[in-house]
């Protein structure tokens, strides 16, 4: 049975548990944040359920539980830092704060993380960069999840990325996809439901569609648009990957493996605004984008057009209020990290007990 729980209580659970596997305090509530920020998007899929996979792979000395950063080399604009096997979040907030620190200087910056992880949500580190200025590109790889196009073997991963933008007095937009059809965590989501998948999904290990979450997992996830998704999926595995010196391909391993180096690469754009434009001016020509584009008259059936972030910050609204509900296998999972690390599982709520 769902259980559902304050944000908070989460957040503290999470970030207990992870400094019980030797992470700093500080960077223990970074991940923790990140997970806590998916499920108040809406966004299970990236949120507690990963927890498990995080600590299993710090557990296993897969992932270091105090990042190490390194740096490569540094032009100015431009920065190739050698993340050590740190965890991804950490890697990657420390990232945002470099582009953005380069970006003010000289108008734009790349910064390229090698050697890193699994981050969890793009958009939760776009957002940052957005937040101070910047309209920020975040590209990174993944492991082998959809089969090239007109093949039948994982050879390529979702390579997700995000783009976000100051809003105007709307805030932050940020757009955050994956190049498959769905995001590989949706598929694991389902399985701990025990739902079945849309069809268009997904394909078993022969390449037949399947609706079977876990015949799913085993074989391929399709790719976004057909052949578009796929050739999206390499060229960013050209960014992330091959350019960043990272692990590419079929040599990427992912977070829900608990041992072996992950090898994920990131590549991080951030554009400062002030260097091509007024920020005012800049804020109210992206005010009459929204605008425009929210008036649009609506098809039948919509109530309302949406921009992109905009339902991940309706319904973090309303998740504050009525809190995060837990499927029980991820629950399961959360009680037996507590029983391993003393961290105290969060006490679940009822309507009653929640804020009106």
């Amino acid at each position: 049975m769902p259980l559902t729980v304050r944000a908070a209580d989460l957040l503290g659970f999470a970030a207990a548990a992870t400094e019980a596997h030797g992470v700093p305090p500080v960077d223990a509530r970074l991940l923790a944040d990140t997970l806590v920020t998916a499920e108040l998007w809406g966004h299970p899929s990236h949120g507690m359920l990963r927890l498990p996979w995080y600590l299993s792979r710090v557990a296993s000395g897969a992932t270091a539980p105090i990042a190490a950063p390194k740096t490569v080399s540094d032009n100015g604009a431009v920065l190739v830092v050698d993340g050590r096997d740190g965890l991804g979040q950490v890697l990657t907030d420390r990232a945002v704060a470099l582009g953005v620190d380069r970006a003010r200087q000289h108008g734009i910056s790349a910064v390229a993380v090698r050697n890193s992880g699994h981050f969890g949500t793009a958009a939760y580190f776009t957002r940052k960069a957005a937040e101070q200025g910047c309209v920020a590109l975040l590209a990174t790889n993944a492991s082998p999840a959809m089969a090239p196009w007109g093949g039948k073997q994982k050879r390529t991963g979702t390579n997700p990325w995000s783009i976000a933008a100051p809003g105007g007095r709307y805030g932050t937009v940020v757009m955050d996809i994956a190049n498959t059809a769905v995001a590989r965590g949706k598929i694991y989501y389902a399985e701990e439901r025990g739902e079945p998948i849309p069809e268009g999904w997904a394909a078993d290990a022969e390449g037949v569609p399947t609706t079977d979450p876990r015949r799913a997992i085993e074989g391929l996830i399709l790719p976004m648009a057909g052949h578009k998704g796929y050739a999206i999926s390499f060229m960013f595995d050209v960014l992330a990957g091959v350019l960043t010196g990272s692990a590419y391909g079929s040599s990427v391993v992912g977070p829900y493996q608990p041992t072996g180096r992950s090898g994920v690469g990131h590549l991080l754009i951030c554009v400062d605004i002030r260097s091509m434009a007024d920020p005012d001016e800049f804020g109210q020509r992206m005010e009459a984008l929204i605008e425009e584009t929210k008036s649009t008259p609506t098809a039948p059936g919509t109530a309302e057009i949406f921009v992109p972030g905009e339902p991940e910050n309706r319904t973090a609204e309303r998740l504050r209020t009525e809190g995060i509900t837990v499927v029980e296998d991820t629950w399961a999972a959360l009680a037996r990290i507590a029983d391993a690390t003393a961290a105290p599982l969060p006490t679940p709520v009822t309507s009653q007990e929640l804020p009106a």
